[in-house]
């Protein structure tokens, strides 16, 4: 699965979902907020409404209208070529922490290492994303469980939050899978700092970062990506780091709720 078009794994996406291909380069200005798990550790927000982002591609920056205050409504219906299997794989529970994020130390097929600093969830999706985003999810049948990981390289530069958001339906799944690909900025999960155990230091406010996402069966997957002292520099590096653990989560994700796919 490329990171150019971030469809879904089975064959042609409903028409929402084709928006993925936009380039994702806006400006974004992080803002803060305690989040509440449901194992009692705090996510905290990099929800944005300025500043600025990094996307792989043309190399220019562009800027993004602040989010609008109504709440879109949008409706998917089933891709086409869904497996005659969906309704036996939605009766499973949801992915868990230990399924999605199972290992403190990640190494990757390229030989890169992560360490896993901070894991955080709750059922309560609400508490972990934008208020549009929230908004966006009521219209539906609901978000079943919010779980993040903060991860930092071997070199404990970056910080990347990868959180998985499992919905009752693929309906849902698709219509947030679709309006964060057209408007990442209101439609959004939140990123986590660091642990004061972790030693990494917090990402100064209104600093550049990378926001990628995919869609399993009854899944998305984001991942938000920042060098830790909040530099722009190294762009493609970060985004490479970003984009990598945000397929090693995906791929984790889709061998637990589609086993026979992998």
């Amino acid at each position: 699965m490329t990171f150019g078009d971030q469809g879904t794994p089975y064959g042609a996406a409903d028409p929402y979902t084709q928006w993925v291909v936009e380039q994702e380069r806006i400006r974004r200005r992080r803002t803060r907020r305690a989040v509440a798990a449901g194992t009692g550790v705090v996510l905290v927000t990099a929800i944005t409404a300025g500043g600025v982002l990094y996307a792989g591609g043309d190399g220019d920056r562009e800027a993004a209208a602040p989010p609008s205050s109504a709440t879109a409504s949008v409706t998917a219906s089933l891709p086409s070529g869904a497996p005659s299997a969906l309704p036996s794989l939605l009766s499973r529970p949801v992915i868990r922490p230990e399924q999605a994020f199972p290992a403190k130390s990640v190494r990757l097929d390229d030989g890169s290492r992560y360490e896993r600093v901070d894991l955080a969830t709750t059922t309560d999706c609400s508490e972990g994303m934008s208020p549009e985003l929230a908004a966006l999810i009521q219209q539906g049948q609901g978000c079943e469980r919010l779980t993040a990981a903060l991860f930092t390289d071997a070199e404990r530069r970056s910080q990347v939050t990868v959180t998985v958001l499992s919905f009752r339906t693929v309906q849902d799944a698709s219509k947030v899978f679709a309006m964060a690909s057209m408007d990442p900025v209101a439609y959004q999960v939140v990123s986590l700092d660091p642990p004061p155990e972790a030693g990494l230091p917090t990402v100064p406010p209104g600093s550049a970062g990378v926001f990628r996402r995919l869609m399993t069966v009854r899944s998305v997957v984001f991942a938000n990506g920042q060098w830790g002292d909040g530099t722009e520099t190294d762009e493609a590096a970060i985004t490479e780091e970003t984009e990598d653990l945000l397929q090693y989560a995906d791929d984790n994700v889709v061998a637990y709720e589609d086993p026979s796919s992998v």
